[in-house]
């Protein structure tokens, strides 16, 4: 068996999109029925992250009409569970090392498509931020707090 502990970190980005109602926008998983969480994605080589978040936002959810509020201060680091190392991003990653930014939705909700090319999505809505900790799958729940943490004295 492989030893994923000596695996590196995906570099990732996630998206915290918040309306007029100061509602966040969560997808539910296509492949985990139980699943809702914010936009995220990896950043390819070379790219920086805010070009990275506002390919990866449109990539997932078809937004386009945003305003960057803030971007995190830290970086922020989830670890995969056993059960998911080695059979996700082709087995060469045990978890994702993120950088997020908190975002403003400006366009009417008909902008939001999650029927895209790759769709990660099945089911979209807007939720307060107080529910997001007990929407994630439990291994980047901590994760979430902090990102609540940090970005909702902005919102």
């Amino acid at each position: 068996m492989k030893n994923f502990k000596n695996l590196p970190y995906r570099k990732g980005v996630g998206m915290m999109v918040f309306n007029d109602q100061k509602k966040i926008f969560v997808g539910k998983r296509i492949d985990n029925e139980k699943a809702w969480q914010m936009p995220q994605g990896g950043v390819d080589e070379n790219e920086n992250f805010e070009i990275a978040a506002k390919r990866e936002l449109f990539e997932e959810t078809g937004i386009q009409s945003i305003r960057i509020i803030k971007k995190s201060d830290n970086e922020y680091v989830y670890d995969l569970p056993k059960y998911l190392l080695g059979k996700i991003w082709k087995g060469k990653y045990k978890g994702q090392k993120q950088k997020w930014f908190l975002m403003k939705f400006l366009g009417p909700n008909n902008e939001i498509n999650i029927n895209q090319k790759n769709p990660e999505f099945k089911e979209w809505k807007w939720v307060d931020i107080k529910i997001l900790p007990d929407l994630i799958v439990s291994f980047k729940k901590d994760l979430y707090v902090s990102i609540i943490k940090e970005f909702s004295g902005s919102i």
